[in-house]
């Protein structure tokens, strides 16, 4: 019964007041060992594989069914990586397989470790504005900080990204449709569909970030920040979890 309410088995709404990517680069070969068997990398150039860490500010949190005034306010911090799956009918699908999300409540990481997959602990987490109108990100206790300029006119990528322009850089600014799931146990995999609208994100400029999490990962070479994208006042809903056999086939390895 508790294996069967992790796995999304309702539909869930928030807003999100902001949401903050910050997408690194890694050699694909570096990505490869951190996923399960039925997920591939999305990669660029067939050459780098991407990891992602997104902080949002959401409102109004709750199951779909439930009213508005029901729900709770949340910052959520999400790493993981940029994937695709092939369903069993064959289509082919970009997501993301979740490595480890944190949030600023304990009944948020309560609940959210009882209702999904995704590996809570809670923190101290912030996001402030400061007077210069910087975007503040910051955890005491995580020892997190990112500083961002949100939205400029005048951002440019970051000086070892792979990406030659932000309009290349977008197809890996998230978030992608799904997010994806993996029992060993039964060979089954959780297929969770994300709808938005009016999601429409702005480059931002990374003045610094202290990511500490990305360090007990272990990865050589270190991971280069690629890009980082900011969107703002976006209803959002996940959808209730889909589950489905994978047997693994040469067919789920072709590009």
């Amino acid at each position: 019964m508790l294996q069967l309410l992790k796995n999304h088995p309702f539909d869930v709404k928030a807003h999100f007041d902001m949401s903050l990517v910050l997408t690194f680069a890694l050699p694909k070969e570096t990505l490869n060992p951190l996923l399960p068997p039925c997920l591939q990398l999305d990669t660029f150039k067939d050459t780098y594989g991407f990891l992602a860490a997104a902080f949002v500010k959401t409102r109004n949190l709750r199951p779909s069914i439930f009213p508005e005034f029901t729900g709770q306010d949340f910052i959520l911090a999400g790493y993981r990586i940029f994937v695709r799956y092939q369903t069993a009918q064959g289509k082919r699908l970009r997501g993301l397989y979740i490595l480890k999300s944190e949030t600023n409540k304990n009944r948020m990481a309560y609940l959210g470790n009882i209702f999904t997959h995704y590996n809570y602990t809670s923190t101290d987490i912030e996001m402030e504005t400061s007077i210069a109108d910087e975007l503040i990100i910051r955890s005491k206790k995580s020892k997190l900080k990112i500083v961002c300029h949100p939205g400029r006119d005048d951002c440019v990528l970051p000086q070892n990204s792979p990406f030659i322009s932000w309009k290349e850089a977008r197809r890996f600014a998230g978030p992608l449709p799904h997010t994806f799931t993996f029992n060993e146990h039964t060979n089954e995999v959780l297929i969770v569909k994300g709808l938005r609208n009016d999601w429409h994100p702005r480059p931002a400029s990374i003045k610094e970030y202290h990511i500490p999490f990305l360090n007990t990962l272990n990865l050589e070479p270190t991971p280069a920040l690629a890009n980082a994208f900011i969107v703002e006042n976006i209803p959002y809903q996940w959808k209730k979890g889909k589950i489905e056999s994978w047997k693994q086939t040469e067919q789920n390895f072709k590009a």
